[in-house]
């Protein structure tokens, strides 16, 4: 096999990056008890009242076998289905979960304590609790992993048709009513959306969960700089998990760092889901706490969806406790008991983005709003002084340089606020900058809070990560080139079709985009802008991303004058 048809499949593929942590092989956890997050319920009051069945074939148009496993009512009747595709495996119940979820013993983790029963597949819906309440849950195992035949090919169009035919075979078991809805969290969540593009006739919702959209601008090229540290990692776990394993992780990822953003563009065959395509019902969860991942794939999904019932659950805190909270167990029922059931739950008067606000790492408050982006958002621009170090409302009339190492320092940029203030959106960062050589340079830009002493307010981030900043950008100076048709004066998007190097010396505008967040600021506390040459934090499991870095020399950062740098905000009256 050639490396471009290598590199193809595992770029597909990279579309599968879940939240799972860890290295190498799987170990399996501790689960439940005081000492662990995962608490398993107890099953034995339910085993009369609930068919179980495993190793249940599903053939599909090209004689493929996957293989599902049945949960649903022992009752006789027909049953709406609930129903999660998995490349971790159907079978995998809580004293298999990755050792990852055992946090306890890495600094700046908290994962939550989360309640499941034996039966819960990973990052799947609960059988213990949907089956009393009148569903029948299915997990499959997709093409290619685990007991399903094939060869792998992860959230590809092959995949789109497996989920077709196995959605209608559901819909066509006696035990269901011919109404089916898909849910689940990260790589469950994104086969939710390549089925749903699909249309298959029986799909009537879908609860997507945290998932990416586009793995490109998402996942493996953040503004255009490769990451490094959780495509490895995944890819380990990718050929762990397949039957037949797939290009090595060091090969692939030889090829990611020597070809980049050329070679994923012009050999990738799936670059983004075709959301346009999905007009289904949604309940879409989205969150402040997983940028780099999930974060923006979520938001974007809700934004590109032609559904015209669609609702968004934001929060800010850890994906599985929220998955599985009794919060979201019950706007997931009130949701899936409408669309499948036809029952009158009054999701249709709820407000379709349930709002989050951060305050700190622990505090938050929920309102309801109409939609997304908050129509009542009013953005103004905080221009930087590289004199002072201040954000401020004014253009400062005089040029002026701020120079920082980009591998050991930062340049920061600070704003006291006067009154309280809600930030809720996307941000971005106009930089005009430079560098003394190379012809390249790579801003990791952080949004950060400080209390009224002065003191780093931390969230959560990735998977758990408890030492996270408000929000983040990335920027490769170099794919600074704007898709002038997709960008708003909020959000730019990057084309990545025109790189532009830099001469050393030369000064240019960067437009950086920084991921969706919901934060109070009280009246004394501080916004900080960070902006360096790698990563903001250390990943306790991954270490640093983006160890690829193209920086050498200094990097200066232009203020003022005919420098317009300045950080739009969207504040929320």
């Amino acid at each position: 096999m050639g490396w471009r048809h290598a590199w193809r499949e595992g770029a597909v593929a990279l579309m599968a990056a879940g939240t799972l942590l860890g290295c190498g092989e799987d170990t399996p956890l501790e689960a439940g008890g005081p000492d662990g997050p995962v608490i398993v319920r107890d099953v034995e009051g339910l085993r009369a009242d609930v068919v179980e069945e495993d190793g249940v074939g599903v053939m599909l148009r090209d004689d493929t076998r996957l293989e599902a496993r049945v949960f649903r009512p022992a009752a006789e009747g027909t049953y709406p289905v609930i129903m999660a595709f998995t490349a971790y495996g159907k079978h995998i119940t809580p004293d298999e979960y990755p050792a990852a979820v055992t946090y306890g013993e890495l600094p700046g983790f908290d994962p939550g304590t989360f309640e499941v029963s034996p039966w819960t597949a990973w990052e799947a819906p609960d059988p213990a609790t949907w089956v009393p309440l009148g569903y029948a849950v299915v997990f499959v195992d997709v093409r290619g992993y685990h007991a399903s035949e094939g060869e792998a090919s992860l959230l590809s169009a092959q995949d789109g048709a497996d989920f077709y035919d196995v959605i209608e075979w559901a819909g066509a078991q006696p035990w269901s009513d011919g109404n089916v809805a898909l849910m689940g969290v990260s790589y469950l969540a994104i086969s939710q959306w390549v089925a749903a593009g699909e249309s298959p006739p029986s799909l009537r919702a879908v609860v997507p969960w945290e998932g990416q959209t586009d793995s490109f601008r998402e996942v493996i090229f953040h503004g255009g700089v490769p990451e490094t540290a959780f495509t490895s990692f995944w890819l380990d776990r990718l050929r762990n998990q397949a039957n037949i394993p797939a290009i090595p992780t060091v090969a692939l990822l030889q090829t990611l760092q020597i070809q980049g953003v050329e070679a994923y563009r012009t050999t990738a065959p799936v670059q983004s889901i075709a959301l346009e395509r999905v007009t289904v019902p949604a309940l879409i969860c989205a969150t402040w706490s997983d940028h780099g991942l999930h974060s923006r794939g979520s938001f974007e999904a809700y934004k590109q969806i032609r559904s015209e019932e669609k609702w968004l659950f934001t929060h800010g805190r850890q994906k599985w406790a929220v998955f599985y909270s009794d919060e979201a167990l019950a706007m997931q029922r009130q949701f899936l008991d409408h669309f499948l059931k036809g029952e009158d739950t009054g999701i249709e008067d709820v407000g379709r983005v349930r709002l989050e606000v951060r305050e700190s790492l622990e505090t938050f408050t929920v309102r309801y709003e109409d939609d997304w982006p908050i129509p009542r958002t009013e953005y103004r621009a905080l221009y930087l002084d590289a004199a002072t170090g201040a954000l401020s409302a004014d253009l400062p009339e005089t040029e002026e340089e701020t120079r920082y190492l980009p591998l050991t320092e930062a340049a920061t940029f600070t704003l006291t606020f006067d009154e309280d203030t809600e930030l809720t959106g996307n941000m971005k960062l106009r930089l005009w900058v430079s560098t003394s050589e190379g012809t390249d340079m790579d801003l990791f830009v952080g949004i950060e809070k400080l209390d009224a002493s002065g003191e780093v307010v931390t969230f959560f981030g990735k998977a758990g990560f408890a030492e996270h900043p408000v929000a983040l950008g990335w920027l490769r100076a170099s794919e600074r080139a704007l898709d002038e048709a997709r960008s708003t004066p909020a959000q730019p998007w990057l084309s990545h079709e025109n790189p532009q190097p830099l001469a050393p010396g030369e000064i240019v505008p960067v437009d950086i985009e920084i991921l969706p967040s919901s934060t109070l600021f009280r009246a004394g506390e501080t916004l900080r802008v960070r902006v360096q040459g790698a990563d903001l934090f250390e990943h306790p499991t991954l270490g640093h991303d983006f160890s690829d870095d193209v920086n050498v020399g200094e990097h200066t950062i232009h203020t003022g004058g005919e420098h317009d740098s300045h950080l739009l905000v969207p504040v929320v009256p």
